[in-house]
């Protein structure tokens, strides 16, 4: 029972680092590279160098020619060696981090990757393949690197960027020594703006809203004089005939928020409604109006900047699919 136990717990052992080696499920960042992890063959050119050391090695032992065979050895020691640092150009490289701006569907989304590695050694001709992308790039002793990378993106929400490879075909080009990276970090995509989005909706209400301000055109009452008002607000006719400071109040209109409602917009197909609400934030910010979204199942509150134009594009481009809205 024993002996089974031990088999079993080793198989487990095995499995895991089989997983290891080719990561199914995301991976939390920073990602270490260990010698589990890395693979390695040899390339088309080093199949043909194992070819001709056969094929060298068959002639020295069948002519007893111990020169040949000697320089058959050396070249074989040497492509060995070739082998091992190529395995440890990877060994040790971290994966620190991922980053990328979100972007509107359809455009290239930057994906920045840092690296660094363990150890004082230098790590040349590192290869990062990436959604079809891929990148060359030297790794210094005790330096960090960072990767830029173009992907295209064609649709809204997360962006996945499935299992990346990194390689090396240093320091001879007779091996390829490889590992597979899949961080877990997500990255977001805005939907697509509509190209044919009419003008901003009309803000509720009869027009503007007047409110009281200290400074503007129209004249709204006088009021006593308080300490820190203007000296140009003074009204002094009034206050020669109060016998008393008066200042001048000023009114400004000040725009109603603008709604943006997905209900207003029920003659469009579902991702229409997605791309023209995605548009009026767009426009919205940019007029410097405050403005709210409103979705079939959430509503955000009005108000305008970055991070509020932020808020509105990550709620539509996280909506569910049409079909399982």
């Amino acid at each position: 029972m024993a002996a089974v136990r031990d088999g079993v717990e080793r198989f487990g052992d095995r499995m895991a680092a089989l997983a290891l080696v080719r990561p199914k499920q995301p991976e939390t960042l920073p990602v270490r590279i260990t010698r589990r992890r890395i693979y390695i063959l040899p390339t088309g050119f080093g199949l043909f160098i194992a070819v001709s050391l056969g094929t060298m090695l068959v002639g020295g032992l069948n002519y007893n020619n111990n020169p040949a065979l000697l320089l058959v050895f050396l070249l074989a020691a040497v492509v060995h060696n070739s082998f091992v640092h190529a395995h440890l150009i990877l060994s040790g490289v971290r994966l620190r981090a991922l980053h990328a701006e979100p972007v509107f569907a359809g455009q290239a989304i930057s994906l920045k990757f840092r690296f660094d590695a363990d150890g004082a050694r230098l790590r040349p001709g590192l290869e990062l393949l990436c959604a079809g992308a891929q990148q060359i790039f030297d790794l210094g002793a005790n330096e960090e690197s960072e990767v830029v990378m173009d992907i295209a993106t064609q649709q809204r929400g997360w962006f996945e960027t499935g299992r990346i490879r990194l390689s090396t075909l240093r320091p001879l080009g007779l091996a390829r020594a490889w590992s597979w990276l899949r961080p877990d970090t997500r990255l977001l995509v805005y939907p697509m703006l509509d190209i044919e989005a009419p003008v901003l909706p009309e803000a509720p209400g009869d027009g503007d809203s007047p409110r009281t301000r200290a400074h503007g055109e129209q004249p709204h009452h006088l009021r006593e004089y308080r300490p820190g008002d203007m000296q140009r607000q003074i009204a002094w006719k009034a206050s020669a005939r109060a016998d008393r400071l008066l200042v001048r109040e000023y009114e400004s209109a000040v725009a109603r928020d603008i709604t943006l409602d997905w209900q207003t917009l029920h003659a469009l197909p579902y991702e229409a409604k997605i791309r023209r609400l995605a548009r009026w934030v767009v426009d919205a910010e940019r007029s410097g109006s405050r403005y709210c979204l409103r979705l079939p199942q959430q509503v955000v509150p009005a108000g305008r900047g970055a991070e509020h134009r932020h808020v509105c594009l990550r709620a539509l481009a996280l909506l569910p699919a049409a079909a399982e809205s």
